[in-house]
Order: C-alpha cells, then sequence, then structure tokens
C-alpha cells in the first residue's frame, strides 16, 4: 500500500487551490458515503484532491484511482481493510467504474467499518446509476456538471461574480449586468469563448487541441464506458456517434423519429433506447413536454447536444445560431438544478412557471406573452431591459 501512499501524496503537492467547483460548498463531506458522478473531463479528480488538501487530513486519509495497475493483484476491500487496520478512516476512490464489482466491496467496506469514511467518483454514469440500486440507503450522490459560464470566467481570468437564482436575474438583472460590465468591458467577447471552449475544465492545458481532446472524450464514452454498462454492438457504436453528428448540424432539432430511425438504420424503439443512453452519458440532453411524462418510449419534443462546445466540435458545416444560444440555456438551466420541460409555445417551461423564449437581440416577446411569467433571453445583448435579459445572464445561475 506504500504505493499508493506516494502517489496520493504526489497528487497532493500538484493540487492547485485558486480555483474550485461550486459543487464543493454544497458537499456534505462529512456524510459517512459520498459518490461523485459526472462525465469525462468535469474535474472530478481535482475536486476531491482539492477538498483532501484543504481538510488536511494528514494519514487519517487515502485517494487512489481504481484504474492503477495496483488492484491487479490486490482486491480493493483488502486495500480498505490494511488502510484500515492502520489507523486511516477516510478513503477517496477514483475511476471506481474501472474496477470490477466495485460495488459491491464498497458496500462490504460500509457495512464492516461503521466510522470509516468513502468517498468515490466515476465517469461512466451509466455504471454509477446501475450502483445507486445498491447502495442509494448509504450514499449521498452528486453530480458534477460541466463549467457555467461564471466558472470558466473565474477558472480562466480569476475573475470572481457570485451566482444568482433565476428569480434574482428575474428581478435585478439589469444591475446584475452593470456590476458584471464593471469588470468586463464586452462580456460578450468572453461569452463567445466560453461557447466555443469553456465548458470543461482541460481548456487550461491548451486552446490548440481542445475540440480534439473532446472528440477523443466522446469516442472514449461511446467505445468503452457505455458497454462497460451496457450490451452494444459496434454498429451500434457507429450509430451513436453518426446521431451527435446529426444533432450537432440542426437547427434546434424538433425530431421525427420515424425518419431518424431510418436515417440511422435502426427501428423506433432501439431509436429512443439511443436517445436514452446518449442522454445517461451526459452527451444530449432531451427535452420533453410536461403533459407526456418522461418513459422512455415518449418521444422528446426537442433533442439538443449536452452543451455548445460539442456543437462546435463535432459540427463540420457551420453552426446554427439558434442551436447553439438553446443548447446554452438549457445546459445552465438543467445543471443549475431547475426542472425544464417543453412547451406548446414559446422554448423552455422552468418548474413549470416561468416561460422562457431564447433568440437574438431582436427577439420580441410575442411567442411567449400570452404567459403572464414570461422572460425573453436574447444573444448580443449586454445590458436588458423590462422582460429582455441578456442571455450570457444564465451562465451566473451556478
Amino acid at each position: 500500500m506504500q504505493q499508493l501512499i506516494r502517489r496520493y501524496q504526489s497528487l497532493l503537492t500538484g493540487i492547485d487551490l485558486n480555483f474550485k467547483r461550486s459543487l464543493s460548498k454544497k458537499i456534505n463531506w462529512d456524510a459517512r458515503a459520498i459518490g461523485i458522478k459526472g462525465a469525462r473531463g468535469t474535474g472530478k479528480s481535482t475536486l476531491m484532491l482539492q477538498h483532501l488538501k484543504t481538510a488536511d487530513y494528514g494519514e487519517k486519509a487515502l485517494y487512489f484511482s481504481l484504474d492503477d495497475l495496483y488492484f491487479k493483484t490486490t482486491t480493493l476491500l483488502e486495500t480498505g481493510e490494511s488502510f484500515y487496520q492502520a489507523g486511516g478512516r477516510k478513503l477517496f476512490l477514483d475511476e471506481v467504474h474501472k474496477y470490477p464489482d466495485w460495488h459491491r466491496e464498497v458496500k462490504n467496506l460500509y457495512d464492516f467499518y461503521p466510522d470509516l469514511q468513502l468517498t468515490f467518483s466515476g465517469s461512466s454514469i451509466l455504471e454509477l446509476q446501475k450502483s445507486t440500486v445498491d447502495l442509494s440507503r448509504r450514499v449521498l450522490f452528486y453530480e458534477l456538471t460541466a463549467l457555467s459560464f461564471r466558472e470558466f470566467l473565474q477558472l480562466k481570468y480569476d475573475w470572481a461574480f457570485p451566482a444568482y437564482t433565476l428569480e434574482e436575474i428575474q428581478i435585478n438583472h439589469v444591475e446584475i449586468s452593470r456590476s458584471i460590465k464593471q469588470k468586463l468591458a464586452s462580456p460578450l467577447h468572453y461569452f463567445q469563448e466560453f461557447l466555443s471552449y469553456g465548458s470543461y475544465p482541460f481548456f487550461k492545458e491548451g486552446l490548440t487541441d481542445y475540440s480534439y481532446r473532446l472528440q477523443q472524450i466522446i469516442n472514449i464514452i461511446i467505445d468503452y464506458d457505455l458497454p462497460e454498462a451496457k450490451d452494444i454492438s459496434v454498429s451500434t457504436q457507429n450509430k451513436l456517434k453518426k446521431l451527435l453528428y446529426i444533432i450537432s448540424e440542426s437547427v434546434p432539432f424538433t425530431p421525427n423519429i420515424t425518419k431518424l430511425a431510418t436515417q440511422i438504420e435502426t427501428t423506433r424503439p432501439i431509436l429512443l433506447e439511443m436517445l436514452h443512453v446518449l442522454e445517461e452519458a451526459r452527451l444530449i440532453r432531451n427535452l420533453r413536454s410536461s403533459t407526456k411524462g418522461i418513459s422512455l418510449m415518449n418521444k422528446p419534443e426537442k433533442i439538443l447536444l449536452s452543451n455548445a462546445n460539442l456543437i462546435k466540435s463535432l459540427s463540420e458545416k457551420g453552426w446554427n445560431s439558434g442551436n447553439i444560444r438553446e443548447t446554452f440555456a438549457l445546459d445552465q438551466l438543467q445543471n443549475a438544478g431547475l426542472n425544464i420541460t417543453h412547451p406548446s409555445r414559446g422554448d423552455f417551461l422552468v418548474n413549470e412557471e416561468i416561460l422562457l423564449e431564447i433568440g437574438g437581440k431582436n427577439k420580441t416577446p410575442a411567442q411567449v406573452a400570452h404567459h403572464e411569467n414570461h422572460l425573453v433571453f436574447s444573444d448580443e445583448l449586454e445590458i436588458g431591459w423590462g422582460k429582455q435579459i441578456p442571455l450570457y445572464l444564465l451562465g451566473f445561475l451556478y
């Protein structure tokens, strides 16, 4: 186990504390068992290591990744028991989905050692979803989403802004926009940067290969993560990639499921299952009407990629501005924990209360004026008025 301890200490030395994700403050780090879900590249390992460095648990804590070659000859249960017997009380496990039957051994550690605190994370959200059946009574689950525009500004430029609720933005958006412009001469310039490469923290490692790295992540999710959690053939993997490409090239995509199934050479039921799998992998967002429910067999009213960076990475023929705007809005709204459904008129219905229309700077409220509690979020707008609000402010929800 000494080699695991040495690697952990080396990692801890190199961890930067200048920027922390907002989720870090929401996690109950004193809970007996914590599960951190999140798509690849969102920064789960850094989140755990930053907490360990800040808390300074000393020899009572240990972090390691379960894809370490050490676990080819030693089990997680054996390692956890040895750590506990040596006085350890806080175990942080990364990449748990890489370890066969990990949830059984995590459950055993939890049950056998009542004063051992367990924190684990994994990039295969589908694999972690399966574990919730066994672990839901024991584990407090959190999800680390892609970055918000607010977090991007802090990570890249060290500009700290508070987060606002949608209600605060609705009431005070003029004052909030003016306070932002006091630091940012041109918020729209930085907003365009975020739409191109700001969703994943690894932009800090270089921008020239950002799009290529994002495509690599997509391939890893479809070629490796999904088959570990689902019985997926190579031909289905290729169809999933084709489906992502079609969505990236579309205007805000209202699907004809039968036509789309024919386009990717599959059946309607299998296509609906594909859409579900891609959403669980955090590659797309399926927007449904509240009146139809979220049954797997109910087709989504709109299909959008998970964030704007994915569009700009996958699309070859240019980026539809309407698709970019709506993708950004849905990304930030859902990542902030808001319930979003598809209304009969307008673009998004928030918590069954606030009706949103998303558009350019000349967008009018005509589509949503029938609903008393409506808002229009407009791109290319730095400061709004009345119910006309700059679109970029949705990036300050978390």
